[in-house]
C-alpha cells in the first residue's frame, strides 16, 4: 500500500542555490519539450513518446552546459511527468499540459538515493537537509518530490510503500449518506451538520490589504516580491485551515461508519454559475470527497456514490412522494402526499442517498427502497406505497 507524507524542509543558503537552479532546469526542460512536441504534432501528426523525450537530454546537456547541475534523475522524472500528462488529456483524466512559469509552485522529483534520517533527509547532490517529520516513515522510499510554494517554503513529499495490502472491504456495519451544501459543508443521514468555517472569508478583508499593496510596488522590484510573498502566505493560509479541517472532518466520518454514500455532483458544471463559483470553489467539495474515499480503502471500508440525476432533494423519504419543483432558497417543504410539514431538505437529501446507495449494493438497480421504485432518470415513477394510498 502506497502513502505519501508531506514533511517540511529547511535548507540552508546554499542548497537553496542548488535547489533554484534545479528549479530552473527542470522547468526549461519542461517547457522546451512541451513546445518540441507540440511542433512536431502539427508537423508529422504524431507526438514524442518518454523514451524520444529522454534521448534529447545527452545532447542539450552538451549544448546547455548548466543542465549538468541537477541531479541526473530529476530531468529524466520530467519526461516520464511530461509523458504521463499527455495520456491522461487523451484519456480524458486531465487537462492539455501547460507551460511553467517562474512564479508559480516549482518541484522536482528524485526517484531513487534518497534515504529519510532522524530530523534530516539526504538526498543526491544537495545532501542531507534539515526537515520536520512529524511521524515515523515506515516502509521503503519510493520517490521524495521537493517542491516550492510561492510564499517561499519548501516542502518534501515522501512517497512511501508500506509493503501492506489493503484490507479487503466489508459493508457490515453502519451506513450514512452524506449531503454536501455551502452554508453546511456535510449533512449526515443521521441529522448531523457541519458549519462551513468560510476560511477565505474570514481572511478576505487581509487579503485584500495584501493585494492593493502588491499593486502599488513598482514591477520587478524587491519590494514587490516581499509583497507578493506576503499575499501568497495569505492565500496559504486559507488553504491549510480548508485542508486541515476537512481532514479532521473525512477522518471523523470514516471512523464513524463502515459505508459512506455521497452524491456524484458535476462540480466543474456547477462552478459555471458565476452567483455560486466563489462559494462552491471555496467549499471544497472535491477534497472531501478524494480523502473520504482513499481513507474509507484503507480502512477497509465502502464508499460510494449516488448518481448527479438521482432527486434526493426533491423525493420524500418516507413516502417516496416526488415534488415537481424545490427552488435552493427553500429548505424546507411539507409532503402533500403524506401530510409530514417542515421536512429539512439537507437531511431528507442525505436519506435519499443512504437509501440508494444500500439498494445499489445489495442488488443493483432492480431493487427497492422502502417497499417502492426509485426512478433515476427524470420524471416521476409512482411508489408501491403512493399506489395503495391512492386505491
Amino acid at each position: 500500500m502506497l502513502k505519501a507524507v508531506k514533511v517540511r524542509l529547511y535548507p540552508n543558503s546554499e542548497q537553496k542555490r542548488h535547489l533554484a537552479q534545479s528549479f530552473g532546469c527542470a522547468r526549461w526542460y519542461w517547457n522546451y519539450s512541451l513546445a518540441l512536441t507540440q511542433k512536431t504534432y502539427q508537423e508529422t501528426g504524431k507526438g514524442l513518446s518518454r523514451g524520444a523525450i529522454q534521448s534529447l537530454l545527452p545532447g542539450l546537456k552538451k549544448e546547455f552546459e548548466w543542465l549538468s547541475e541537477p541531479y541526473s534523475q530529476c530531468l529524466q522524472v520530467v519526461a516520464l511527468n511530461l509523458s504521463n500528462a499527455f495520456i491522461n488529456f487523451f484519456e480524458g483524466r486531465g487537462r492539455f499540459p501547460r507551460f511553467k512559469a517562474k512564479g508559480n509552485k516549482q518541484s522536482i522529483s528524485y526517484p531513487q538515493n534518497v534515504k529519510v534520517l532522524d530530523g534530516y533527509i539526504k538526498f543526491p547532490k544537495l545532501k542531507l537537509v534539515e526537515a520536520k517529520i512529524s511521524q515515523p516513515i515506515e516502509g521503503i522510499v519510493k520517490t521524495v518530490t521537493i517542491s516550492q510554494v510561492p510564499s517561499g517554503k519548501y516542502y518534501a513529499s515522501i512517497l512511501v510503500d508500506h509493503e501492506i495490502e489493503i484490507p479487503q472491504a466489508s459493508d457490515q456495519g453502519k451506513v450514512v449518506g452524506l449531503d454536501v451544501g455551502i452554508s453546511d459543508i456535510c449533512v449526515t443521514s443521521d441529522g448531523s451538520k457541519y458549519n462551513n468555517p468560510r476560511w477565505f472569508k474570514k481572511h478576505q478583508q487581509n487579503l485584500k490589504r495584501k493585494q492593493q499593496k502588491l499593486t502599488r510596488k513598482q514591477q520587478d522590484s524587491h519590494r514587490r516580491y516581499k509583497a507578493k510573498k506576503l499575499a501568497a502566505k495569505v492565500y496559504e493560509k486559507v488553504s491549510n485551515c480548508r485542508l486541515d479541517f476537512l481532514h479532521k472532518l473525512s477522518r471523523r466520518i470514516v471512523d464513524e461508519n463502515q459505508v459512506i454514500a455521497v452524491e456524484n455532483l458535476n462540480v466543474k458544471g456547477m462552478v459555471k454559475n458565476p452567483k455560486l463559483a466563489l462559494a462552491i470553489s471555496n467549499v471544497g467539495w472535491g477534497m472531501l470527497n478524494t480523502m473520504l474515499k482513499y481513507k474509507a480503502e484503507w480502512s477497509g471500508k465502502i464508499y460510494m456514490q449516488v448518481d448527479r440525476f438521482f432527486p434526493s432533494s426533491k423525493l420524500h423519504n418516507k413516502c417516496l412522494y416526488h415534488i415537481d419543483k424545490l427552488p435552493l432558497d427553500v429548505r424546507y417543504w411539507d409532503c402533500p402526499n403524506c401530510g409530514i410539514k417542515h421536512i429539512d431538505r439537507d437531511v431528507n437529501a442525505a436519506q435519499n442517498i443512504r437509501d440508494e446507495a444500500l439498494r445499489l449494493l445489495a442488488l443493483g438497480r432492480k431493487a427497492t427502497a422502502h417497499g417502492g421504485i426509485v426512478r433515476l432518470g427524470s420524471g416521476r415513477e409512482k411508489s408501491t406505497t403512493e399506489q395503495i394510498l391512492r386505491k
